[in-house]
């Protein structure tokens, strides 16, 4: 690997989290809309046939940001839709993202045992 590929990689997540960032500062959106909207960004971006090519450009940069979860979703759906059809788009989901969902939800426990949480 080169430093390219980790400039390019800096840049593209860079920019992705101040698109984010621009838009919760600019609007009254909560943390929570923006992070669907970038889901759902990402997600019409893996359905028009952009998101692979970026993640081929910036790696990291493309797969670490909340933009990638909804790729992961709408290329896990369309893989198994084209195998087993309209069922497969549900299981698809599921099956693409579930380990980290599984370990958002173990690492948010841990954190809540461990950092004893004032809420």
């Amino acid at each position: 690997m080169s430093a390219w590929t980790f400039l390019w990689a800096f840049l593209v997540g860079g920019a992705i989290c101040a698109i984010g960032q621009v838009i919760m500062d600019t609007t009254k959106l909560t943390p929570g809309h923006v992070m669907s909207i970038l889901v759902v960004a990402g997600a019409v971006a893996d359905g028009l046939g952009l998101y692979d090519p970026l993640i081929k450009f910036a790696g990291a940069g493309a797969t670490v940001p909340i933009t990638s979860f909804g790729n992961a979703l709408v290329h896990g759906a369309m893989h198994e839709a084209k195998i087993h059809g309209l069922i497969g788009v549900i299981t698809g989901i599921f099956e693409v993202t579930s380990a980290g969902i599984s370990a958002a939800i173990v690492f948010a426990f841990l954190a809540a045992v461990f950092a004893k949480p004032k809420g």
